[in-house]
């Protein structure tokens, strides 16, 4: 298969080499997309092309679901996880348009009850310090008060926002949350006095004409045309093992629908990338969705980023630059600049990349976790447009992602092969109880039988038996298989009792959403 797959990429490669960026997509690319698509087990992928002003490719390959095997097709709608933050940027641009609100205005101006941990924080906060990762919060901190799921309201996430400790001083430095983006959603329900849902599908989706696209988790389950997420969960770690569809409920929380609950098909997204590329002019009508003003500010870099670190075999198309804006990252690629954000939820993920340069905007999604296809189809579909050597980047990704993947359940299996014969310290009974975190909740721990369970009274799925690893330690056996295990350790105090629960994931490649190691439990009613 391999030596197939590359015999196919060297065809293609001839061609391409050739071949100067022209208003059509690559020759035999489609072929080249349904190749990876099989080698790699990806049950369906969307992908969408602009340029010069015109959709040149919309069209889906594969299923929507494995069990199922209906086919995708450009209206069949994929999550795009944080790719949606443009979404809440330009529906903020809009109001920026009206008057109702400016990009530096105090958040507590427009939503009095907003706090952040730190009183002087609370009072400097701006609404473009909720967009660009710079609050002084922890990579991913907060999340799971939505991830797998969520019962909190939107407006009580937000209100927990309080609670959560910085690990940076404010403005200092860039680390990526999910959880301001829910704050920006609820001060957009506040300023026009609509829910987010309602502002989006009547503000953005509307004027656009994206008639299939969803920012709910009714409206998705209600589409018939949707493309069920899937997960490698029956492998020793997340991310291997086969392919397996996630609960046909399985959506993102609406809570955090504004960092990254949106749905959308390669047709509407042509809708979507052409409006970017336009400055905020609407395909085919003299109207705008935002005026150009508030382009320039969505495209502005405002906060450095770190340069992604991989291997030396990637190193042609690292950037020398990367900057966050409002909702999109600012960046090169082999010198050209790029507007892109990529997104990751629920088993599936997706990428939006523009060249304005060349306007051009390039959008791919996948029914799975196995972003690699979309990586590198992206970097191939950049090169062709830029010009370079054709290289292929998706086997190169594939490589090295399972490379680490499996290095990483090398390390969990030898940890958990030898764990210390000692513990747990006091009889079962004494560890049951209700333990509280202040942002997160509260964490209820039972006895049933002759072991200990543990329930997350507002994340269901993640309950499950908890088995002993070592010393007080022990391990989480989700009721739901994609959700990431973690050990649970209990610290014995002084008196004897427990006195404080801490949690990390047990996976060293789990993504930094399962915030477990940010959370603190202490016994409740202390």
């Amino acid at each position: 298969m391999l030596k197939q797959s590359l015999y196919a990429f060297t065809s293609l490669a001839l061609v391409l080499a050739a071949a100067s960026a022209s208003a059509a997509p690559p020759p035999g690319f489609a072929q080249r997309v349904e190749q990876l698509r099989k080698e790699f087990g990806v049950p369906g992928v969307a992908i969408t092309i602009v340029e010069d002003g015109k959709v040149t490719l919309a069209q889906g390959w594969g299923v929507r679901d494995i069990s199922t095997n209906r086919p995708v097709d450009a209206d069949t709608i994929f999550f795009t996880g944080s790719t949606g933050k443009a979404f809440t940027n330009a529906a903020l641009a809009t109001l920026v348009d009206e008057g109702k609100i400016e990009w530096d205005d105090k958040v507590i101006d427009h939503m009095p009850d907003f706090r952040m941990w730190d009183p002087w924080v609370t009072r400097e906060m701006t609404i473009r310090d909720l967009l660009v990762h710079r609050s002084g919060l922890g990579l991913g901190e907060g999340d799971l008060l939505f991830l797998p799921n969520s019962t909190l309201s939107r407006k009580e996430t937000v209100r927990r926002i309080r609670y959560l400790k910085p690990a940076t001083s404010f403005r200092s430095g860039y680390a990526y949350d999910n959880i301001l983006y829910m704050a920006a959603g609820q001060l957009i329900e506040e300023v026009s006095g609509e829910t987010w849902e309602k502002y989006i599908h009547d503000h953005v989706f509307g004027p656009l004409g994206m008639k299939n696209s969803t920012d709910s988790d009714a409206e998705f389950q209600a589409n018939p045309n949707h493309a069920r997420p899937h997960s490698r969960s029956t492998g020793p770690i997340h991310g291997l093992g086969t392919q397996t569809p996630l609960d046909e409920n399985a959506t993102i929380a609406q809570n955090a629908a504004p960092a990254g609950g949106l749905a959308i098909s390669a047709n509407d997204m042509g809708r979507w990338l052409l409006t970017q590329l336009g400055r905020g002019k609407i395909p085919g009508s003299d109207k705008r969705l935002f005026s150009e003003e508030q382009s320039t500010q969505m495209w502005t870099g405002v906060v450095p980023t770190p340069i992604r670190q991989f291997p030396a075999e990637f190193a042609v198309t690292n950037p020398n630059f990367s900057l966050y804006a409002l909702g999109c990252s600012i960046s090169d690629y082999r010198g050209a600049k790029v507007v892109s954000h990529d997104g990751a939820v629920l088993g599936s993920q997706a990428t939006v990349a523009l060249l304005p340069q060349k306007n051009v905007g390039i959008f791919i999604a996948a029914n799975s976790e196995d972003g690699e296809i979309i990586l590198g189809l992206r970097d191939e579909l950049l090169d062709y447009y830029l010009g370079q050597p054709a290289t292929p980047w998706a086997e190169k990704f594939h490589n090295w992602k399972l490379g680490r993947l499996n290095a990483a359940a090398k390390q969990v299996q030898t940890a958990e092969a030898k764990p210390a014969k000692i513990g747990p310290s006091l009889p079962l009974g004494n560890y049951v109880g209700d333990y509280n975190d202040p942002w997160y909740g509260t964490i209820k721990v039972r006895q049933s039988g002759k072991n200990l369970a543990v329930e997350f009274p507002h994340s269901t799925g993640m309950e499950g038996p908890l088995t002993h690893y070592q010393y007080d330690t022990f391990k989480t056996n989700p009721a739901l298989k994609w959700v990431e295990p973690a050990y649970i350790s209990f610290s014995i105090g002084a008196d004897g009792k427990v006195d404080r629960v801490t949690m990390k994931p047990v996976s060293p490649n789990a993504d930094f959403s399962w915030d477990y190691q940010d959370l603190l439990f202490t016994p409740a009613g202390k």
